[in-house]
């Protein structure tokens, strides 16, 4: 029996050395690390922000009733302000560098300047208060999280009526202007990032920073009479082109940020 005994004990010794060399032969190794797949950018966004614009207008005085040039020469008035904004878009990532979407937004606030008819010297302050538009956008991913981007699209303003000062006294002249819409269409582009750009953990989150330019639609701007509504004869015309930069914060529905692949 102690033979017997002693026999195993040296076959589990053995077998325990040959494991242990076997172990040490081999290369150490793991897991191979987890890849990291970029997210899509296909999805329904809000955003809202703020921002600065500026509006010129080339602008002249004209018959009310024949459409001839009352004076020999136009001028180009222009104002400026700032505003908020609103919207909401869907996008598409057509392939892994390019994006395609659409979007619709609302822009309100005071972009001010001045409107005036040097004939009798009148002049009044007009503001555009409100505009929205509809339009499309292309984009290239300069990087997974970061989205470089052209629009365009159909936009429409709103411009509050004036009263119209004499610009001798200072005192209101008697006259006034209405308020108006005009459409037209924009053109513009932007950077939009994730704010784990920045270091900040917000899934889901991101910023644009946007540049766009609408051109509107020719307005003749009639004087009208305080009281009756009745015009003088005068039409100001006013052709408006709006610049803007503003800034929004984006949230993305369906952004959950890099993901780890699974093995």
């Amino acid at each position: 029996m102690k033979k017997f005994l002693l026999a195993l004990t040296a076959v589990a010794a053995m077998t325990a050395s040959a494991s242990a060399a076997d172990l040490a032969a081999r290369p150490y190794t793991t897991a191979p690390a987890p890849l990291p797949v970029a997210p899509s950018w296909t999805g329904f966004y809000i955003f809202g922000g703020g921002g600065g614009g500026v509006w010129d207008a080339d602008t002249g005085v004209q018959s009310t009733t024949t459409g001839a040039p009352i004076l020999g020469f136009n001028q180009r008035q222009g104002g400026d302000g700032w505003f908020g904004t609103v919207g909401a878009g869907y996008d598409w990532q057509v392939s892994p560098a390019w994006v395609f979407g659409v979007f619709a937004d609302g822009q309100f606030g005071s972009l001010k300047g001045t409107i005036q008819d040097q004939g009798p010297f009148l002049a009044g302050s007009i503001k555009n208060d409100y505009n929205w538009a509809a339009g499309v956008r292309l984009g290239y991913l300069i990087a997974p999280n970061v989205l470089s981007y052209v629009n365009a699209g159909y936009s429409n303003s709103h411009w509050k009526g004036t009263t119209l000062f004499d610009t001798a006294s200072a005192l209101p002249s008697g006259l006034h202007t209405d308020g108006f819409d005009r459409s037209g269409w924009f053109v513009g582009g932007g950077v939009e990032n994730n704010l784990n750009f920045f270091g900040i953990t917000a899934p889901g989150w991101f910023m644009k920073t946007e540049y766009r330019a609408a051109y509107y639609d020719s307005k003749n701007i009639s004087e009208l009479f305080d009281g009756t509504n009745l015009s003088n004869g005068r039409d100001i015309t006013f052709k408006p082109l709006v610049q803007t930069i503003s800034t929004s914060l984006v949230y993305r529905f369906n952004w959950s940020g890099p993901v780890v692949a699974k093995y």
